[in-house]
């Protein structure tokens, strides 16, 4: 579908738009659809908030959803995510098929903890059935918060556009001291090498440090990447025990 513009009495087409560029020159909504979008994104995040408020700590993963279960990559996750289990660690993921299906998976079977947080979308994103606790979010702004906010440690399995995106987030909110240095591990050598190359490239360049580089553990061993985790989170953090209020309706 097209708008037309610029047409002549003789309906000659000078200019031609086409019809989704037109949400770039919408501008802002009025005022009232701007509180309304305000509000449901506080509302979600109150969601999140109050479903994971009481899960434990977590090591997220981040992978693919288009993985299948014979895929080597679906099962190294299933064993990360018994892996976690054993660590006494929530496994918690985007809640969707492939990688995030396997880890949860993993770590559901291995009786390990298991959490997934959704994403509507119209195509692939549907939960899966292998997690304790799950819901369903609008926006991937909030979902990236959350499975960065209640997380002890992240691993990078291969993925597409949405796992780079949480990966490079992730890598920034600690580079920055945001979050503060949680183990990074990529998982996939051979997979990753292209992207590795480009990071090192841009240390060669100086657009970012060569520290920066120690925020990450690249590796094809699944032993070595749970060391890594059990050793920093271990000597670095506690967890804080929480209290279930009553008057905030949540159940003992």
């Amino acid at each position: 579908m097209y708008y037309f513009f610029g047409m002549s009495k003789k309906h000659k087409i000078k200019r031609i738009i086409p019809a989704s560029t037109s949400v770039y020159l919408d501008g802002p909504k009025p005022r009232i659809n701007e509180l309304a979008f305000a509000w449901e994104i506080f509302w979600q995040f109150i969601k999140g908030f109050r479903h994971l408020h009481f899960i434990g700590p977590c090591i997220t993963v981040f992978g693919s959803a288009r993985f299948k279960e014979d895929h080597k990559y679906y099962q190294a996750a299933m064993h990360f995510g018994k892996h976690i289990a054993d660590l006494g660690f929530t496994t918690m993921t985007g809640g969707g098929p492939g990688i995030m299906e396997a880890a949860n998976r993993g770590a559901f079977e291995h009786g390990g903890q298991s959490v997934g947080v959704n994403i509507q979308l119209p195509f692939e994103q549907h939960a899966n059935p292998w997690v304790h606790k799950s819901f369903t979010l609008n926006y991937f702004f909030i979902r990236k918060v959350l499975l960065v906010k209640y997380s002890y440690a992240f691993i990078i399995m291969p993925g597409g556009w949405g796992t780079m995106d949480e990966l490079f987030e992730t890598l920034t909110l600690i580079q920055t001291k945001v979050i503060n240095d949680f183990p990074v591990v990529i998982y996939g050598k051979e997979y990753h090498k292209p992207l590795l190359d480009y990071i090192h490239l841009m240390e060669k360049e100086g657009t970012i440090s060569p520290e920066d580089m120690n925020l990450i553990l690249v590796t094809d061993n699944i032993d070595e990447a749970m060391l890594h985790i059990q050793k920093y989170v271990r000597k670095n953090y506690q967890v804080k025990p929480r209290t279930k209020l009553w008057w905030l309706f949540e159940k003992r």
